[in-house]
C-alpha cells in the first residue's frame, strides 16, 4: 500500500459487483438472486461475499468490474452501473488502517438464460436475495443498499426489461416486478401502469406455442431504455 502525501498508508482500492438475476425457486416462484462467491482465506475464510477484487492500475473502474464478473462466474452482463463506494473505517474488523480498502461497488442485471450459463460450484452459488446468510466484511449492507435502489429504480427508470429477453409478454414482465418488489400486483392496474406510462410498446407479434389465445409481445420503448433505437 503506497503512502500518501502525508506519509501514511493510502487505502487500497478494490471493485465489488452485486448480480441480481431472477431465478425458479422450488415452489415455481421467481425470485431475485445475487451470484456469491467463497473466500478460501482470511479474513473471513469460508464465508460467502460478493464477487470482486482489486483495482488494477491500468484499468477503468467498469472494465475492471467486467473482468472480476467475467473471470469469477463467466457473465457479461447487459446492465453494468456504479452503484456506490464503501469505505468505512469498521468496514473490515480486525484490521488496521494499513490493511484499509475502499470498494468501489457496481451492480449487474442478467437474464435467466445468461444466469443458467454462468459458472456454479461450491464456491460460486446463487442466492436468494432477501434470505442471505452473514456475508464477509459490510457485504450485507452493500446488498441491502443495492436492493434498495434496485427496487426504486424499478419505479422510474423502469430497468425491468433488463432481466427479460428483447421482446416479452406483460405477464413475464409483471413477474419480474413482483419478484424484485417481493409482492403480487393487479394484472389489470400493472397493465394501464405500463401501457399508460409508455414503456412498452407492442410489437405485433404474439408468444408462440401456447394453447389458448397467445399473448402479445411486447419490448421497452426508448421511454423505459433512455436509448435510442
Amino acid at each position: 500500500m503506497a503512502p500518501n502525501s502525508n506519509g501514511a498508508a493510502a487505502p487500497a482500492l478494490a471493485v465489488s459487483t452485486v448480480i441480481f438475476t431472477l431465478r425458479t425457486c422450488e415452489t415455481g416462484e421467481m425470485k431475485l438472486a445475487i451470484a456469491l462467491v467463497k473466500r478460501i482465506r482470511k479474513p473471513f475464510d469460508g464465508l460467502w461475499a460478493l464477487p470482486g477484487g482489486p483495482l488494477n492500475i491500468n484499468e477503468d473502474l467498469s472494465a475492471t468490474a467486467a473482468r472480476n464478473l467475467f473471470e469469477t462466474t463467466a457473465l457479461q452482463p447487459r446492465y453494468l452501473e456504479q452503484l456506490y463506494a464503501f469505505g468505512n473505517l469498521d468496514r473490515s474488523p480486525g484490521s488496521n488502517l494499513a490493511d484499509r480498502v475502499v470498494s468501489i461497488v457496481y451492480w449487474a442485471l442478467v437474464g435467466s438464460d445468461e444466469a443458467a450459463a454462468a459458472i456454479e460450484s461450491e464456491n460460486i452459488r446463487w442466492f436468494e436475495a432477501d434470505q442471505l446468510p452473514q456475508l464477509a466484511f459490510d457485504h450485507n449492507q452493500i446488498v441491502g443498499y443495492a436492493l434498495g435502489r434496485l427496487r426504486n429504480k424499478l419505479a422510474y427508470a423502469r430497468i425491468a426489461h433488463s432481466f427479460l429477453a428483447e421482446t416479452f409478454t406483460l405477464a413475464q414482465l409483471r413477474e419480474v416486478y413482483e419478484a424484485v418488489l417481493g409482492r403480487e400486483l393487479d394484472p389489470g392496474n400493472f397493465r394501464r401502469m405500463v401501457e399508460g406510462d409508455g414503456i412498452v410498446e407492442p410489437t405485433g407479434e404474439r408468444l408462440a406455442g401456447t394453447r389458448h389465445r397467445p399473448p402479445q409481445l411486447y419490448r421497452a420503448t426508448n421511454t423505459a431504455t433512455g436509448e435510442t433505437k
